[in-house]
């Protein structure tokens, strides 16, 4: 249908119900004389009488009568529609995916996204624990989370964290017989509790890092895992030493329960960035997880 006509019968409506060019023209926003030009050439199009003018009414003749039971339900319907729309602006509504592995999830998406969540019920956050480098345009995701050296250039990131350090330690007891490593090639001779990544097969080598020097130290040990808590939880039970964020470990060396080592030797990493596809409307539920996620120093 040719833009003019939905114009035109949209405002045959307006002065239908109206019963006056005068009043439907005030509402529609154009003048008395443009707004009858409009209806005599709808009617001219159709072939019918649409209205007959007085000098002092309007009313719709049998066929307008008729076309105005079809349309004005209709034009009803997408006015309301776009309504609800408006409203969803102002009130975001929606599910955000999100892809990420459990340090950043539990360290910063979580503190960040519940006061959103609460103030705003209607916006549903789904957070996928995954290590894999996964391409969130094909598994359907809104966005994902890695640290700043990680994302494709095609992707718009978000910094929502400080840079953060990676730690090594063991527990008290695993260190009861045993004596201390000073330098990484020490770690050899310490059973370690091992990370196995998705997207490389092989376990991870132990990136360390002093003075501009960067090892990357093969360890080995009993334990093979793919989940940071767990490492850090296997630990604390004494069966090796691990290597996760110096934040999570920060209680459990101020408690007593780890003890750190090789501390001149922990790197250093850029701080987690969310990324999303580039795309010119955000949905607002996504716009308020950025928000709310956003770090400010």
């Amino acid at each position: 249908m040719d833009r003019s006509n939905l114009a035109d019968l949209q405002a045959f409506v307006t002065v239908a119900q109206a019963r006056s060019f005068t009043r439907a023209a005030a509402q529609l926003n154009v003048s008395r004389s443009a707004l009858s030009h409009a209806m005599t050439s709808l009617e001219a199009r159709l072939g019918v009488r649409l209205l007959t003018r007085t000098t002092r009414s309007v009313s719709t003749t049998e066929a307008g009568e008729r076309l105005l039971t079809v349309l004005a339900p209709r034009f009803e319907d997408i006015t309301a529609e776009l309504e609800q729309l408006t409203s969803a602006r102002d009130k975001p509504a929606g599910t955000v995916r999100i892809t990420a592995h459990d340090h950043p999830i539990r360290t910063v998406l979580w503190p960040k996204l519940l006061p959103l969540m609460r103030r705003y019920p209607d916006v549903k956050v789904e957070l996928n624990v995954d290590y894999a480098m996964t391409d969130i345009a094909a598994q359907r995701f809104d966005a994902g989370v890695r640290s700043g050296n990680q994302i494709d250039k095609d992707m718009i990131a978000v910094r929502i964290s400080p840079d953060f350090r990676m730690a090594v330690a063991a527990s008290p007891g695993y260190f009861k017989d045993k004596p201390l490593p000073k330098r990484p090639q020490d770690l050899t001779a310490h059973q370690c509790i091992n990370l196995r990544l998705p997207t490389r097969g092989t376990l991870y080598a132990w990136d360390l890092e002093r003075r501009g020097r960067a090892v990357q130290a093969k360890v080995g040990g009993q334990i093979v895992l793919n989940n940071t808590l767990l490492m850090l939880q296997a630990a604390l039970d004494g069966m090796g030493l691990c290597y996760v964020p110096e934040d999570l470990m920060q209680p459990y060396f101020e408690a007593g329960h780890l003890v750190p080592v090789i501390e001149d030797w922990w790197p250093r990493f850029a701080g987690y960035h969310l990324y999303y596809p580039s795309r010119r409307h955000v949905p607002p539920a996504l716009s308020l997880v950025i928000e709310a996620l956003r770090h400010t120093k």
